[in-house]
C-alpha cells in the first residue's frame, strides 16, 4: 500500500490525493513498452542490496518454433537469464501457452549453448546490430567483434569465464500474477535447479504522477532472511577480476549506504574507484544515495554502470576506496565482525 502524505510544520498530514493502482493497458501502454523500459533499466528491477550484476545480451530472441524470448542476460556467475515480460494479468491468461512454460521453453534452448561463440552469433551480435548507436565508442568495429569484446570483457572482469552457462535463471515480469503462474513458479522453485523469480511491476497514479510499484513475489522472503549472520571469514587481498563470494549471509538485512556512512566507513568526499577500473572511475561521494563522476552527479549504481558499460551492477561487491583493496561490501563485513566479537566480550 502507498499512502500519500504531506508534512507541515512537523506534523504527518494525509495528503487527499489517493494511490490508484492501475493496469499498463488503463495508462495506453503496450507490452514492447514495458519491455524496453526494462532493458534500458533493468537495475529497478532489484533493490539497492538485492541489485544483480547483468548484462543484457538479447532482445526479442526468435526460437526454432519462432516464439520471441523478450530479454536475455548473462549474470556475474556466467548464468544465461531469461527476462520474460506480460504487461497485466489478462494478457497471461489469453495466452494459450502458460507464462512460465514459455519461460523454460526459452531456457531448454538457450541452456544447450556450449560456447560463447554461440551465444554471440545467435543472440548478442544481432542484438548490438539492433542498438548499435549505444556502442558508438566502438563503431571501428563490427557487431560480431563488439558482441564478444563485450561479453568476454564482462565473464572475465566477474570471473566467470570457466562458469558460462552452467546453470539458468528466469525473471517474469508483469504488473500483477494469477495463482495458476505463483503456484507452477512455486513448486519449479522447490523441485528444479533452476532458480526462478516473479517480479510486480505495478503501476501507480497520485494525481498527476504516476510512479512503478516494485515487488518481488517469489522467492517470498522468510523469517530467517531478517537473521544477520556475521561472515566467518573477509579476504583482504584483491586482484583484478577477483570474485566477491558471500557465503550464508542474506543479503535482504545487511546495512545499507546509510549505515555505512553512520559508521564512518564512507563520508562525503571520500573518492571511489571500481576494481579493475581503477584508471578512469575515480568518483567522489556526496552522499549515501549519489556520487560526483566528472562533476556529474548520479547514483552509485549509476556510476557503476557507466563505468563499466554493464546493464545493472552490485555495487558493493565492485566499489572501492581510492588506493584500497577491500570493496565497500568487504569493509561492511569487517565492521559487522567486529560489532560480533564485541558483543560476546
Amino acid at each position: 500500500m502507498l499512502v500519500p502524505i504531506k508534512i507541515e510544520n512537523g506534523e504527518i498530514i494525509k495528503d487527499e490525493e489517493n494511490a490508484v493502482l492501475k493496469t499498463f493497458k488503463e495508462l495506453g501502454l503496450r507490452e514492447d513498452h514495458l519491455e524496453e523500459f526494462l532493458r534500458k533499466n533493468i537495475s529497478v528491477l532489484f533493490d539497492d542490496e538485492e541489485q544483480e550484476t547483468l548484462l543484457i545480451v538479447g532482445q526479442q530472441v526468435s526460437d526454432t518454433e519462432r516464439s520471441r524470448c523478450d530479454l536475455i542476460a548473462i549474470n556475474d556467475s556466467g548464468d544465461i537469464v531469461v527476462i520474460e515480460i506480460k504487461r497485466d494479468v489478462e494478457d497471461i491468461k489469453r495466452r494459450k501457452e502458460s507464462f512460465e512454460f514459455q519461460a523454460m521453453k526459452y531456457v531448454s534452448a538457450y541452456a544447450k549453448i556450449k560456447t560463447r561463440e554461440e551465444l554471440v552469433s545467435r543472440i548478442f551480435a544481432p542484438y548490438v546490430e539492433k542498438h548499435k548507436s549505444e556502442y558508438s565508442d566502438l563503431k571501428n568495429l563490427n557487431p560480431k567483434e563488439i558482441a564478444t569484446r563485450k561479453l568476454n570483457e564482462f565473464l572475465r572482469e566477474t570471473n566467470a569465464l570457466d562458469t558460462f552457462n552452467k546453470k539458468q535463471i528466469v525473471i517474469l515480469v508483469a504488473s500483477e500474477f494469477d495463482n495458476q503462474t505463483l503456484s507452477t513458479v512455486a513448486w519449479l522453485c522447490s523441485n528444479n535447479d533452476i532458480r526462478f523469480r516473479c517480479i510486480k511491476t505495478t503501476p501507480v497514479e497520485i494525481g498527476s504522477k504516476k510512479l512503478l510499484k516494485i515487488e518481488k513475489i517469489i522467492p517470498p522472503t522468510t523469517l530467517e532472511d531478517f537473521y544477520t549472520e556475521v561472515p566467518d571469514k573477509i579476504e583482504t587481498s584483491y586482484e583484478p577480476g577477483q570474485k566477491q563470494e558471500r557465503s550464508s549471509t542474506q543479503r535482504v538485512n545487511l546495512p545499507r549506504m546509510p549505515k555505512l556512512f553512520e559508521w564512518g566507513l564512507l563520508k562525503k568526499g571520500d573518492i571511489l574507484e571500481l576494481k579493475g577500473h581503477e584508471e578512469d572511475s575515480a568518483a567522489e561521494v556526496v552522499d549515501p544515495n549519489t556520487v560526483k563522476y566528472k562533476n556529474i552527479m548520479m547514483t552509485y549504481n549509476q556510476w557503476g554502470q557507466k563505468i563499466t558499460g554493464w546493464s545493472s551492477i552490485c555495487i558493493y561487491e565492485w566499489a572501492k576506496k581510492k588506493g584500497t583493496n577491500e570493496t565497500i561490501g568487504e569493509l561492511r563485513d569487517r565492521k559487522m565482525q567486529e560489532q560480533a566479537k564485541e558483543k560476546d566480550v
